[in-house]
């Protein structure tokens, strides 16, 4: 039976058609589940409140945020018990976010289901982040 409601992949991510701008973007937050899909509210709305004019699309099934065209420096995904925000050169920022990963420049901050984080950390981290060099993806 169809819905029309995008289908919910491990951890509750979304699955989203590959687009670019705001929709896309916008369509994922939309079909985030439970809490998460305030937490996604609140991070899209702290990176465009820093960074007006930032580029944003979907890949993989996760948001994605960049200065440059095709060239990305950060991007969120929903786990089943936190969202996984990825800086993808976040050994560069300071202070580094605090969950390594097997990549050896991306750090990442989980944000678990009492959406608490500290938003003006975050807010420096974007503003950081935005000055790196993008990755391609």
């Amino acid at each position: 039976m169809e819905t029309g409601k995008p289908v919910l992949l491990s951890g509750g991510n979304p699955q989203i058609p590959k687009g670019f701008g705001e929709g896309p973007v916008q369509a994922y937050i939309a079909a985030m589940p439970g809490w998460k899909q305030d937490v996604g509210r609140a991070l899209d709305g702290l990176i465009t409140a820093a960074l007006p004019g930032v580029g944003k699309a979907v890949k993989w099934n996760s948001p994605l945020y960049g200065m440059q065209e095709g060239l990305w420096f950060l991007s969120f995904h929903c786990m089943t018990r936190y969202i996984k925000v990825a800086f993808f050169r976040g050994t560069e920022l300071r202070p580094m976010p605090p969950v390594g990963s097997r990549q050896p420049l991306v750090r990442y901050l989980h944000i678990g289901p009492d959406g608490a984080f500290d938003e003006a950390q975050f807010t420096g981290w974007v503003r950081q982040a935005s000055r790196l060099p993008g990755e391609r993806m």
